[in-house]
């Protein structure tokens, strides 16, 4: 499927037209994002990875087919970053949220190694009290054994039963494990038929 780069939109007025459904991407800064997002398109560096938290700083669109906007939006929870930057961080991106009609559901992502932050659980929150379906996935799975995978994602599913309508999706992109799964969800979510 061919996807690419459309912009880095810093306000409303630089947004691609609305006139196909969009999934967003969120997680705290160095949870995985760009390297699911390179996972599921297939491609090794259509999202930037950085070991440096707090990378991306603007609202990222790609166009995925015919069919799909993905987007890439900043990262959160990095304590190294100014004050007044993190909240026009926090305004561009619920201005995203609550103003983008095409908007079908948000990959919330959690390293499954890490207890949900309250970053994270507010997240969620807000994405159910303004009716956007969360698609959780929890990122780096690689890092645990198999045991331990099972245990955590338990423990994190128990932690967000009462806010997310479904188990959160495990995920490696070292293996590619959960990323049919993540497809599925968001084909649902979107409406959409998309052939991998």
């Amino acid at each position: 499927m061919d996807v690419e780069f459309l912009i880095s939109a810093f306000k409303e007025s630089q947004y691609p037209e609305s006139d196909r459904p969009e999934i967003a991407f969120a997680g705290k800064s160095n949870v995985g994002k760009s390297s699911l997002i390179n996972t599921l398109v297939n491609r090794k560096k259509l999202a930037r990875t950085s070991s440096t938290p707090g990378r991306t700083q603007s609202i990222n669109f790609f166009r995925f087919g015919q069919t799909l906007y993905l987007v890439d939006l900043p990262g959160y929870g990095f304590a190294r970053v100014p004050a007044r930057v993190k909240e026009s961080w926090r305004e561009m991106v619920e201005t995203y949220l609550i103003r983008r009609p095409t908007l079908k559901a948000v990959v919330v992502i959690l390293d499954i190694r890490r207890d949900p932050a309250s970053g994270d659980i507010d997240l969620i929150h807000w994405l159910r009290a303004y009716n956007i379906h969360p698609i959780i996935v929890l990122t780096k799975a690689d890092k645990l054994s198999r045991q331990q995978v099972r245990k955590r994602a338990g423990l994190i599913a128990g932690e967000l039963a009462g806010i997310s309508p479904e188990a959160p999706v495990v995920f490696s992109a070292k293996t590619r494990q959960g990323k049919d799964e993540i497809w599925e969800r968001v084909r649902e979510a979107a409406g959409l038929m998309i052939v991998d």
